[in-house]
């Protein structure tokens, strides 16, 4: 996971935004690359780090974040290794968007409230903060006026919604602004809707 994060979207210096790219378990940066191509024209390159076998933490995100061990935690210092790249890209933290779906959305999301840093925008695709218990609200409200897309599936064979739910509220008290649409349905899927809102939040920021 200490490799290099898969680069795609326009050029360095004619990207307006770095994202921050997260797949989730079973897939790999080519999945999410085919998705952001559902976006539409964004002035945007991306950055996916890989997880090792295609996954990033081997139980549910539900468990105690005990048993995910040691994963999660290389895990998420992955994600701080792919943010130092994109800095050294030439990003300032205010250009930087995060962006994950499923396994990658719970780490984003977990991240973003036990290790909060100013960002351009998060986007979050059916995840939410992982563990049995939820972190502390971040103090100081560091994610302030931070445009936060979240979009999930109401009955998600694998993310209820009470925790998508939850992670809003917990996004919403660490100051960011959050757009949340529960879909109807039964299944682990992107709706063009939750890409089309996604392409919206890269063209604004």
């Amino acid at each position: 996971m200490n490799a290099a994060p898969h680069e795609w979207g326009v050029a360095r210096e004619q990207a307006r935004v770095a994202v921050l790219t997260v797949h989730g378990r079973g897939q790999d940066p080519a999945f999410m690359q085919d998705v952001a191509g559902r976006f539409g024209t964004v002035p945007a390159r991306f950055y996916a780090p890989e997880a090792d076998g295609n996954t990033w933490y081997p139980l549910s995100f539900l468990e105690p974040a005990d048993r995910n061990e040691p994963a999660l935690d290389r895990a998420l210092q992955t994600m701080e290794t792919t943010w130092d790249s994109v800095l050294d890209a030439g990003f300032d933290a205010d250009r930087i968007v995060l962006w994950g779906f499923s396994q990658g959305a719970c780490l984003l999301s977990h991240w973003a409230l036990t290790a909060p840093r100013r960002v351009a925008g998060i986007v979050l695709f059916t995840g939410g903060y992982i563990g049995d218990t939820a972190p502390p609200a971040p103090a100081d409200r560091p994610l302030h006026g931070v445009p936060t897309v979240m979009r999930s599936i109401e009955r998600d064979p694998w993310v209820p919604r009470h925790r998508v739910d939850d992670t809003a509220e917990l996004l919403r008290h660490a100051g960011a602004h959050v757009d949340l649409r529960i879909d109807p349905g039964d299944e682990h899927i992107i709706t063009d809707e939750a890409c089309t809102a996604a392409g919206t939040l890269l063209r604004g920021v």
